[in-house]
């Protein structure tokens, strides 16, 4: 954590303690500041109280345009009157600072009180009150301001991207969502088919189901998972379509790795059961699907190619399509931004989906988030 990030965390939960040693701050630096161009190895007594009489209006001043006028031009429509506001407040803040001189500071070093000036007259000088006073109040509210704005626009910062965080975490969930419940409808069809026909493959199925279920429910809760969990998945699933088939469908299932990495849960899943609902299933004669995955210097490919049935596929098979790709479109898009590549590619007799992802330009991402993050 940054020096300048303690700071506000301290102010945000010490915010007297930080307004009463800014403010002590502000007197000694002004004390050393005098002493040091008078050649004064000792603050002045004299010194310490001129400056701290000088206070007693700047920091009104600055309360009074951080905490009442900023508020009111960036919320309110009727600047006419906050232009009165302003002007009203400084006039009677510069008259007090004329008042404290005349009356309270000058006293202090020998000086009476000038009896030819009138109260009247303290009140109405208004070129000496603006050219004097207005300037030495406000210079250092300006400073406060400043400082005040910056914790404000730093914590409104962190409230943002906050609530981006939260928005992404809510879309993933509600993607899965809609995916896990479609994903369990086709894999219990397949195994009611089974039962039907009382194939002895039913209970494998159902194991094998079981796994699946346990994966989607216990283990794939965080954004990114072990990519050799998601194999041990698509082959699961790959197993329990052809225990449907039989031998009617052809799969081809290839990996090749050359290191470990994580990958986003079900993402992998939802291509390969796109290519069985939308390929296998339309097609009565034999239906082919290629499945290939590589990971190489940083980069992921994988592929999932099925044939497409010689018939007219129906609207409502492509929107289902869509529907399903479009899903996962919008998790890659929350979760790799510029980072993935999805490629569709269609004929009268194929259907391909290509996923790239640069791992390099991810690790780069996620590193810019986490310095954002710790800041």
């Amino acid at each position: 954590m940054s020096l300048l990030e303690q700071l506000i965390l301290f102010h945000k939960t010490h915010r007297i303690v930080s307004h009463i040693l800014f403010w002590l701050s502000v007197l000694l630096v002004a004390t050393l500041t005098d002493s040091y161009q008078s050649h004064e190895h000792w603050i002045p007594l004299t010194t310490f109280s001129y400056y701290s009489l000088t206070l007693i209006t700047q920091i009104p001043t600055a309360y009074f345009l951080a905490y009442f006028i900023i508020p009111r031009i960036l919320t309110s429509r009727q600047y006419l009157r906050v232009v009165v506001y302003f002007l009203l407040g400084l006039y009677i803040l510069c008259a007090l600072s004329r008042l404290i001189y005349i009356y309270v500071r000058e006293p202090m070093v020998g000086i009476p009180p000038n009896s030819t000036e009138t109260l009247g007259e303290i009140l109405t000088n208004l070129p000496k009150l603006f050219y004097i006073y207005f300037f030495q109040n406000l210079s250092l509210a300006v400073v406060f301001l400043f400082v005040h704005l910056l914790i404000r626009q730093y914590t409104t910062q962190k409230r943002t991207l906050l609530l981006e965080k939260q928005k992404t975490e809510t879309e993933l969930m509600l993607l899965k969502a809609q995916l896990n419940p479609h994903f369990l409808f086709n894999t219990l069809n397949n195994i009611y088919t089974l039962s039907l026909l009382n194939s002895p493959a039913t209970s494998d199925s159902i194991a094998r189901l079981a796994d699946i279920l346990d994966y989607i429910l216990y283990r794939c809760t965080n954004p990114y998972v072990p990519l050799d969990s998601e194999i041990k998945v698509l082959r699961d699933y790959i197993e329990l379509e052809k225990l449907r088939y039989d031998e009617r469908l052809q799969v081809t299932f290839t990996a090749s790795v050359d290191q470990s990495t994580d990958i986003a849960p079900l993402v992998l899943l939802t291509i390969v059961e796109n290519a069985f609902k939308h390929g296998a299933s339309n097609d009565l004669g034999s239906p082919v699907i290629t499945i290939d995955l590589q990971v190489a210097n940083g980069l992921f490919v994988f592929s999932a190619v099925n044939s497409v049935a010689p018939i007219q596929v129906t609207s409502s098979d492509q929107e289902r399509a869509k529907i399903g790709l479009a899903n996962l479109n919008q998790q890659l898009e929350l979760l790799y931004g510029r980072a993935y590549q999805l490629h569709i590619k269609q004929t009268n007799t194929m259907f391909g989906v290509t996923l790239q992802i640069d791992q390099n330009m991810q690790a780069l991402s996620h590193e810019k988030d986490s310095v954002s993050a710790s800041r």
